[in-house]
C-alpha cells in the first residue's frame, strides 16, 4: 500500500505539476490573446494612419502639380508683361514723337493763323485803298467829263465864232 501511496503522491505532484503548467499556458494564452487584440488595433490603427497619409501625398501631389501649373503660368505671364512692357515703352515714345510733331505743327498753324490775320488786316487795308481809290477815280472821271463837256462847249461856241 506504500507504494500505492508513493504512486498516488507522485500522481498527485505530478498532477499539481500539471495544473501549474495549465494555468502558466492558460496565462500566456491570455497574454497572445491580448497581444492578438493589441496588434489588431495597432494594424487598425496603422491603416488608418496610412490611408490618412496615402490621402495627404495625394493631396499634396495634386498641390504639387497645381504650384508648377501656377508657375508655368507665371513665367508666361512674365513673358507676357515683358512683352506688353516692351509694346507700351515703343507705344510711349511714338506718343512723345507724336507729341512733338504736334506741337510743331500747332506752331506752325499758329504762325500761319497769324500770317492770314496779318494778311487779312493786309487786304482789308487794300480794299479800303481800293475803294478810296475808286472813289477817287470815280471824282477825276466825274471832273474829266465835266471838264471835257466844257472843253466841248468851248470847243463848240469856238466854231461856232
Amino acid at each position: 500500500m506504500e507504494k500505492i501511496r508513493e504512486k498516488l503522491n507522485s500522481l498527485k505532484l505530478e498532477s499539481e505539476t500539471w495544473q501549474d503548467k495549465c494555468e502558466e499556458l492558460k496565462e500566456q494564452v491570455k497574454q497572445l490573446e491580448q497581444e492578438k487584440t493589441d496588434n489588431e488595433n495597432l494594424i487598425k490603427s496603422l491603416t488608418t494612419k496610412n490611408q490618412t497619409l496615402e490621402e495627404e501625398v495625394e493631396n499634396l501631389e495634386a498641390q504639387v502639380t497645381e504650384h508648377k501649373q501656377l508657375a508655368e503660368d507665371s513665367t508666361n505671364l512674365k513673358s507676357h508683361n515683358e512683352s506688353f512692357s516692351k509694346k507700351n515703352q515703343q507705344l510711349e515714345e511714338e506718343l512723345e514723337e507724336s507729341d512733338a510733331k504736334l506741337k510743331e505743327t500747332t506752331e506752325k498753324l499758329r504762325e500761319a493763323d497769324l500770317k492770314v490775320e496779318q494778311l487779312e488786316r493786309k487786304v482789308t487795308s487794300l480794299e479800303q485803298e481800293r475803294d478810296d481809290l475808286e472813289k477817287k477815280y470815280d471824282d477825276l472821271q466825274s471832273k474829266y467829263e465835266a471838264a471835257k463837256a466844257e472843253l466841248d462847249e468851248i470847243s463848240a461856241s469856238l466854231e461856232n465864232l
